[in-house]
């Protein structure tokens, strides 16, 4: 069995603590938060016995196997770069860290250590989308030469997750001085893992990241200065273009993710709200050339369902009992930080930028 812990209990964490608790092959011991008030409900919620304040006191535990790290992104690297030097197999929350210099730091203390490591890109528990994945991998769409990319969410436009003026769960995410990267560092991480992955790595962007003044500068103590909303230009490294883009503003969708990769061979699509619920198929076009039925073109789209794929959580008790790390790694975690510090670097001075 093996034995985890969880560091940081806030709302993601009960995702994690969920997972662990209900794989047959994991359970969770021990957790850690410097606020008293949630470490003792979360744990009461998720009978774990095990509480410190200090994730220096929990490393000592012996009886740990691997650590899940859920805190703020401020402390992602500090965090995980101990639990690595206490030899824990280490389970992160996206992104990997704030910046690529300190996701390199995270991927150098590995060296030399046979420690399984994974970052939770989430929309990889999409089953469709590792199947769609495994088909432009193979080459059955051909030469890809374009994508596009999009994130979608509105809650800075309607109510579906709450009252964003008024809860601090979402006020942080606008607020540089609490630790935000904005739309880029929260969705847009998610985004260029997705639309990158099946395709290859990218080769140079053009990024721009807006802030939006109308809906305010301040609230309580919440300065409202992260990004809102990015698009960017991309080129990969195999001479495909596309557009990534994400916003908080997309009025009419709750959580959508969108990905269409064309190729000389056909094309592949996909979209949903839910990995594991609405992501279980995609959609498959090898209509390359008009087929003329009656007057009309035929152009065909294929609905593909496919079998429940294992999640990363699942992924990473796995990796560990066969002592084989897993995609997605820490070097893939670094790879997309990277990305995210080019486009803000592309931004700011307004124009390509290499990769």
């Amino acid at each position: 069995m093996i034995k985890i812990a969880i560091v940081g209990t806030g709302s993601i964490a009960e995702w994690h603590a969920s997972a662990f608790k209900n794989h047959k092959d994991s359970e969770v011991i021990a957790a850690c938060d410097v606020n008293d008030d949630r470490l003792n409900e979360f744990c009461n919620k998720f009978q774990i016995e095990n509480r410190y304040n200090s994730v220096d006191e929990l490393l000592e535990n012996n009886e740990i196997d691997a650590v899940t790290n859920t805190t703020p992104d401020a402390y992602h690297k500090e965090i995980s770069i101990k639990a690595i030097k206490k030899n824990k197999h280490i389970f992160c929350e996206k992104p990997l860290a704030e910046n690529f210099k300190d996701a390199k730091l995270m991927c150098e203390a590995l060296e030399g250590k046979n420690l399984i490591n994974m970052v939770n890109f989430s929309y990889r528990n999409s089953s469709g989308y590792q199947e769609l994945c495994k088909m432009v991998k193979s080459g059955k769409i051909g030469n890809v030469f374009h994508m596009d990319a999009n994130y979608y969410q509105s809650w800075l436009t309607s109510n579906y997750w709450g009252n964003w003026k008024e809860e601090d769960k979402w006020l942080w995410r606008l607020s540089t001085k609490h630790g935000s990267k904005g739309t880029l560092g929260d969705i847009g991480v998610h985004i260029f893992d997705f639309a990158s992955f099946p395709i290859g790595k990218l080769k140079k962007l053009n990024a721009h990241l807006k802030t939006f003044k109308s809906k305010g500068d301040k609230i309580k103590d919440y300065v409202l200065d992260a990004n809102d909303t990015f698009i960017s230009m991309v080129e990969f490294e195999n001479g495909a273009i596309g557009t990534v883009n994400a916003t908080r503003f997309a009025t009419g969708y709750k959580n959508r993710l969108e990905l269409r990769i064309f190729g000389d061979k056909g094309a592949v699509k996909i979209e949903f709200d839910d990995a594991k619920t609405e992501g279980n198929k995609f959609m498959f076009t090898k209509d390359t050339q008009r087929q003329l039925s009656g007057k009309e073109d035929n152009l065909k789209w294929e609905e593909i369902q496919c079998e429940p794929s294992q999640t990363n959580f699942e992924k990473f008790i796995e990796a560990i009992k066969n002592n084989k790390n897993d995609e997605p790694d820490f070097y893939r975690g670094a790879e997309i930080q990277n990305i995210l510090d080019k486009c803000y670097e592309s931004s700011e001075n307004g124009k390509w930028v290499n990769i």
